[in-house]
C-alpha cells in the first residue's frame, strides 16, 4: 500500500505559525467487512472532520462517510504498528497506514484537529470571525447529522444537538459582549470629539461653519473640525447595539425552534421505541419457534448424512429409525389416498385361460420347483394354528386374523406370517387371478416403484423383477421372484377346489443384484377356496351366495440391517392394510360381472 499526504491552506485557515491545523489527505487502508477485508481509500482530514472516498479521483462524487472528531477517540493498535482505530459513539473506523511514521503523522494531525475544534471559544471567534464560527458550527452539525446518523440511536443525536445548542448560546453571548464593546467604544469616541470641538470653539470664535457641518480653518490658520456631528448610528451609519439586539432576538427564535424540534423528536422516539419493542418481541417468538422446530427435527431423525441411514454402523437408534419409517409410510398413505380419489380406473380386459390350463403341471425349467412349493403350501399353510403355541395372534379385525411366529437368523428377522380372511361376493379363482395378473398389479399394489416381467415361462408362470419405494432411513429393496398360479382339484367331492398363487425368489441373468438396492428373498402364497351356499328355490347362484376363504402366508428375508423391532412393527401395520386393500379391489372389479369359478 502506498500513501501520500498533502497539506494545504484554505480561506478559513490562519497563519500556520499560529498553530492552526491544516488539511491532510492520503491513502489509508480501511477495514470494510469480512468479505472484502482491507481496502485502500482516500482519506481527508479537514475542518475537524475525517472523510473518506473510494479514490482520490472520485472526490468530486462526494465522500462515502465522515466522522466529526470533536468527541472521537483515537486508539493505536496494541500489536499492529501501522493500525489505529477511531471511534465516535458506536461507530468505529479501523485504519492502517503505510508504516508507523505515517500512522504517527495521522494520529497527531487528528488529535490537533480535535483539540482545535473550538466549541465556540473566544479564541475561535477571534480566529474565524463571529459569523464564520456560527456557519462552521452549523456545517459541522449538518455534516455529522447526515454522515453519522445512520447506525446511531436517536438519543445520541439529541444529545449532540443539545451540545450544539450550548455552543450556539456561548457564541451568542460572546457576540453580544463584542457588539456591546463596539457600541461603548463608539460612544466614548463621540464624547471625546464633542469635547475637542467645544474647546476649539472657545479658542477660535471666528470659525465659520459650512452647511454640511464641517469646520474650516480661520484666518489665523487654526484647524477646522473634520468630524461629523454626533449621531446615534455611529460610524458609517451602523447601529451596533441595535444590530446586536436584533441578532440576539433572531438566534433566540432559532434556539426556541430547535428546542421545540428536540421535544418533538423525543416524543417521536417514544413511539419508535414502542414499535421496536413489539418487533423485538415478535422476533424473539419467531426465534423460539425456530429453535423448538429444530430441536423436534433433531429428535425425530438426523437428516443429510450416510451415518444415519440403514447400515452396519448406523448411528440412528431404533426409536428414531421407527419414527422416521412410520412418518414416511404415513406420507405414502396420504399420497396414495389422494391418487386413488383422483384416479379413474380404466377397465382392462385380461383374457382368462380355462381352469384346466391352471391345473396342469408345467414343462419349463422351474416346473419341479414350482410343484414342490405348491405341495408344501398345501400341506403346511392350510393347517389350523389353534393348537400351535408358536403362532401369536397379532391382529384381529372382523373376519381377518393375522398370526406371526418370531424367527431370527444371524440377527435378521425371518418371522413367518399367516393371515386368514373371508370375503363375500368373490371366488377363489377371481382373487388369485387379480393377485397373479401383472397387467393390474399397479392398480392395487402401492409399495412398488416399478416392475417388469423378466421372462414368461408358461401361461401360468412368469419371472418378475420389482423395486419397492424407499422408506427413509431404510435402504431400498428389490425382489426377483417366480410367480405361478395353480388350481388344485379337490380329492373329496364335498371339498371345494383350491386356487393358489405362489411367489418365491429365484435367480436370473437378466436381473442381477446391484449396489443401489438390497435384494430381499420371499416365499409368499395366496391360497383361496370358494364356499357356495345354496340359493333359495330355483334361483341361480349369485354373488350373495358365495364366500371366499383366504389364507395368505409370507416368509420374507428383508436382508440389510434394519432393526428387528422396526421390521416387526412395520409388518404388523402393513400386512393387514394390504389384505384389506387388495380384497376390496377384487370386490370392486368383479361387481356386476359373471362369476368366475
Amino acid at each position: 500500500m502506498s500513501e501520500k499526504s498533502s497539506s494545504s491552506g484554505s480561506d478559513e485557515d490562519v497563519d500556520p505559525e499560529a498553530g492552526h491545523p491544516v488539511e491532510l489527505g492520503g491513502v489509508l487502508s480501511k477495514w470494510t467487512n469480512y468479505i472484502h477485508g482491507w481496502q485502500d481509500r482516500w482519506v481527508v482530514l479537514k475542518n475537524n472532520t475525517l472523510s473518506y472516498y473510494k479514490s482520490e479521483d472520485e472526490r468530486e462524487y462526494g465522500c462515502r462517510g465522515s466522522l466529526c472528531l470533536s468527541k472521537a477517540v483515537i486508539t493505536p493498535h496494541e500489536f499492529d504498528e501501522c493500525r489505529f482505530d477511531i471511534s465516535v459513539n458506536d461507530s468505529v473506523w479501523y485504519l492502517r497506514a503505510e508504516d508507523p511514521e505515517h500512522r504517527l503523522q495521522w494520529i497527531e494531525s487528528i488529535e490537533l484537529h480535535k483539540a482545535e475544534s473550538g466549541y465556540g471559544s473566544e479564541t475561535s471567534l477571534r480566529r474565524h470571525g463571529s459569523m464564520l464560527s456560527l456557519t462552521s458550527a452549523a456545517s459541522a452539525l449538518s455534516a455529522t447529522s447526515t454522515s453519522s446518523f445512520k447506525g446511531h440511536s436517536l438519543r445520541e443525536k439529541l444529545a449532540e444537538m443539545e451540545t450544539f445548542r450550548d455552543i450556539l448560546c456561548r457564541q451568542v453571548d460572546t457576540l453580544q459582549k463584542y457588539f456591546d464593546s463596539c457600541a461603548d467604544g463608539i460612544s466614548k469616541d463621540e464624547f471625546q470629539r464633542d469635547r475637542v470641538v467645544e474647546e476649539d470653539e472657545d479658542d477660535f470664535p471666528t470659525t465659520t461653519t459650512r452647511p454640511d457641518g464641517e469646520y474650516l480653518h480661520n484666518n489665523n490658520g487654526s484647524k477646522e473640525k473634520l468630524f461629523p456631528p454626533a449621531s446615534p448610528k455611529g460610524i458609517n451609519g451602523i447601529d451596533f447595539k441595535g444590530e446586536a439586539i436584533t441578532f440576539k432576538a433572531t438566534t433566540a427564535g432559532i434556539l426556541s425552534t430547535l428546542s421545540h424540534c428536540i421535544e418533538l423528536m423525543v416524543k417521536r422516539e417514544d413511539s419508535w421505541q414502542k414499535r421496536l419493542d413489539k418487533e423485538l418481541e415478535k422476533r424473539r417468538r419467531i426465534e423460539d419457534a425456530y429453535k423448538s422446530a429444530m430441536n423436534e427435527l433433531k429428535k425425530k431423525s438426523h437428516y443429510g448424512g450416510p451415518d444415519y441411514e440403514e447400515g452396519p454402523n448406523s448411528l440412528i437408534n431404533e426409536d428414531e429409525f421407527f419414527d422416521a419409517v412410520e412418518a414416511a409410510l404415513d406420507r405414502q398413505d396420504k399420497i396414495e389416498e389422494q391418487c386413488q380419489s383422483e384416479k379413474v380406473r380404466i377397465p382392462r380386459l385380461t383374457p382368462v385361460p380355462p381352469g384346466d390350463a391352471y391345473s396342469t403341471i408345467g414343462t419349463h425349467r422351474f416346473a419341479t420347483k414350482v410343484e414342490e412349493m405348491v405341495q408344501n403350501h398345501m400341506t403346511y399353510s392350510l393347517q389350523d394354528m389353534g393348537g400351535d403355541a408358536n403362532w401369536q395372534l397379532v391382529i384381529e379385525e372382523g373376519e381377518m386374523k393375522v398370526y406371526r411366529r418370531e424367527v431370527e437368523e444371524n440377527g435378521i428377522v425371518l418371522d413367518p406370517l399367516k393371515a386368514t380372511h373371508a370375503v363375500k361376493g368373490v371366488t377363489g379363482h377371481e382373487v388369485c387371478h387379480y393377485f397373479w395378473d401383472t397387467a393390474v398389479r399397479l392398480d392395487w399394489e402401492t409399495t412398488i416403484e416399478n416392475f417388469n416381467v423378466v421372462e414368461t415361462l408358461s401361461d401360468n408362470a412368469v419371472i418378475v423383477y420389482q423395486t419397492h419405494k424407499r422408506v427413509w432411513p431404510a435402504s431400498q429393496r428389490d425382489v426377483l421372484y417366480l410367480s405361478a398360479i395353480r388350481k388344485i382339484l379337490a380329492t373329496n367331492e364335498n371339498d371345494p377346489d383350491t386356487w393358489l398363487v405362489c411367489n418365491f425368489s429365484v435367480d436370473h441373468d437378466n436381473a442381477l443384484p446391484t449396489n443401489r438396492c438390497v435384494r430381499a428373498k420371499i416365499n409368499v402364497a395366496m391360497i383361496c377356496q370358494t364356499l357356495v351356499s345354496p340359493p333359495e328355490g330355483d334361483k341361480e347362484i349369485s354373488r350373495d351366495n358365495i364366500l371366499c376363504k383366504i389364507t395368505y402366508v409370507a416368509n420374507v428375508n428383508p436382508g440389510g440391517w434394519a432393526p428387528a423391532s422396526v421390521l416387526r412393527a412395520v409388518a404388523k401395520r402393513e400386512y393387514p392394510k394390504f389384505l384389506k386393500r387388495f380384497t376390496s379391489y377384487v370386490q370392486e372389479k368383479t361387481v356386476g360381472k359373471p362369476i368366475l369359478f
